[in-house]
């Protein structure tokens, strides 16, 4: 899929520069999006730096992912709609 994550570079703070396989190429800012139990040990900057790419997103030691569509169109889920879906889930 073109929206693969390709590269991810730690740029500072909680930023990550991604480039994807379409070639675009975008910056993200998790620390808005640091919530929830997954979530919550990436708030450490050392353990966020942690980082790699499997399976075309980035992941964490804790399993913590984000999906490759989400990075690369940069729409998040609002939390209370998050929230909620994993409630039902």
């Amino acid at each position: 899929m073109d929206y693969y994550v390709r590269r991810a570079t730690y740029v500072g703070g909680y930023v990550i520069r991604f480039a994807f396989e379409d070639g675009s190429k975008r910056e993200v800012d998790f620390e808005p999006h640091l919530w929830g139990e997954v979530f919550e040990p990436l708030k450490n900057k050392e353990y966020f730096r942690k980082f790699r790419i499997r399976f075309g997103t980035i992941t964490w030691p804790n399993g913590a992912d984000i999906a490759p569509e989400t990075l690369h169109s940069g729409v998040w889920p609002e939390h209370e709609e998050a929230e909620s879906k994993s409630a039902a889930g």
